[in-house]
């Protein structure tokens, strides 16, 4: 019997405003599509979120038994990335592989698993242009005198569910619509007509390339076809990205299904990261990319902190949050170095108790909390402690490293080196070289080690 048949598994449901218990389609299998990057720079902290906190519920449904396969996407044509290509005199394709290699690198510093699937809209044209036609046939779209496809959003009679809008708030306050073609103001592009210089596909319409919003529907109905378990991705998503994908894939696909068409089952939305209390924005200097981040810090102690928090909750980047998370992160890993070569079995009581955590809307603090009694247990001379810590870290991407390899840290040096450095800092301080000594000292913890004086002499450890 699977695990899962005795856990009760509830998600925040953003298209319902509530926790449900989590039922899949189809009996032991989930099919999940997460948002992912326009790779046109590199990725900051905030989208570096979604990619952790998905990554943990894919592995936590597959720990539990779940078969799953999880998509997370690349929009690979954008006007972002045209904008590089002009600058830069470089072709789409060469920005984007050059970007998407990058992400790849950062994710795996974060011990983010590749998912079974990695769409890219360039890969995925003729089903878009399909599903852009059905929404056409099917009286959900217009075609504009410029060759545009748009959406017209009074077509959908739940246009705003996902969201809570009204379409009379949506269109109140609009001076002008920014397209003079559109019928409303809050229509939306499904298909835009090339401008000059701007990569093209052919299209019954004109040679342009999709909207935004389409190519996410496309590209999950093409994996999943057209109902499918779980949708996620960060909160600025919801509205108007995931509206307009709801939207449109309701257009095109609510004809050829038996019963109510429901595009999506559970969408699941993470929370905004800030720096330092405000929010992120190169123009204030506090933009942080994954890839800068991981100069200085452990792509664990990130993981650890990006999960240190409930993903429906802000979460703040600081200093001190960083250093706390490294602490913490160092703790469980001691308490693993005590403990080696870890031989026990997994205590499946302690298992079922974390796996509770997780299936309450994946409470991250709370399998905190049962990880760190269980290094305590570690402490105690617990063998099976210690297998049930590791299977604990699996399941949220934590312990990956050998511990003496992360306590070590990101250090420079031998131990044999440190050694010779520390008593030549001990010959100048007793001779009184208190300029030699402090440039010791600075030089040491360069190379990421800690010095502990004391009446008997010094001793170090690695940061």
């Amino acid at each position: 019997m699977p695990l899962y048949e005795n856990i009760n598994i509830q998600f925040y449901n953003t298209l319902t405003n509530s926790k449900e218990t989590f039922v899949p389609r189809e009996a032991g299998k989930v099919n999940m599509y997460v948002c992912g990057i326009t790779p046109y720079d590199f990725a900051h902290i905030g989208n570096a979120r979604p990619a952790v906190v998905f990554d943990t519920l894919y592995r936590f449904l597959k720990a539990v038994g779940y078969s799953v396969t999880y998509a997370r996407n690349f929009t690979d044509v954008d006007d972002k990335i045209i904008n590089k290509m002009n600058e830069q005199g470089k072709s789409l394709k060469e920005i984007t592989e050059k970007y998407i290699a990058i992400y790849h690198e950062d994710m795996v510093a974060l011990n983010v698993l590749s998912p079974d699937y990695e769409p890219k809209v360039t890969e995925t044209m003729s089903e878009i242009i399909d599903l852009v036609k059905r929404n056409v046939d099917n009286g959900f779209a217009y075609v504009t005198p410029s060759g545009d496809v748009m959406y017209d959003i009074t077509k959908f009679a739940n246009y705003g569910q996902l969201s809570n809008k009204k379409l009379d708030e949506l269109n109140a306050g609009e001076r002008v619509a920014v397209n003079s073609e559109k019928k409303n103001p809050g229509d939306f592009a499904l298909w835009k007509a090339a401008k000059e210089g701007e990569p093209f596909w052919a299209s019954p319409w004109s040679n342009g390339r999709p909207g935004w919003h389409i190519e996410c529907s496309a590209m999950s109905e093409k994996l999943f076809g057209p109902q499918f378990d779980i949708h996620g991705g960060g909160e600025d998503l919801q509205f108007p990205h995931h509206e307009n994908e709801i939207a449109q894939s309701h257009a095109g696909n609510c004809h050829c299904c038996e019963g109510d068409y429901k595009y999506v089952n559970y969408w699941l939305h993470n929370a905004f990261i800030n720096v330092d209390g405000e929010k992120m924005s190169k123009s204030l200097g506090n933009f942080k990319t994954v890839h800068g981040m991981l100069e200085h810090v452990d792509g664990e102690v990130i993981r650890y902190w990006i999960l240190s928090a409930h993903y429906r909750k802000p979460l703040d980047l600081t200093d001190d949050a960083l250093v706390q998370s490294k602490a913490n992160l160092t703790t469980l890993y001691q308490a693993l170095a005590n403990a080696q070569p870890v031989q026990g079995t997994v205590d499946m009581e302690s298992m079922q108790a974390f796996y509770g955590a997780l299936a309450d809307d994946m409470n991250t603090a709370e399998a905190y909390a049962l990880m760190f009694a269980t290094a305590k247990l570690v402490n105690k001379g617990d063998a099976h402690a210690a297998a049930t810590l590791l299977a604990m870290g699996n399941v949220l991407g934590l312990l990956q490293q050998d511990p003496a390899t992360f306590l070590k840290g990101k250090a420079q040096g031998d131990d044999a080196e440190i050694d010779v450095l520390v008593a030549k800092r001990a010959e100048a301080k007793a001779s009184k070289n208190w300029a030699l000594a402090d440039k010791i000292r600075d030089e040491l913890t360069a190379k990421g080690v800690v010095l502990e004086d004391s009446a008997t002499g010094t001793t170090w450890k690695w940061q």
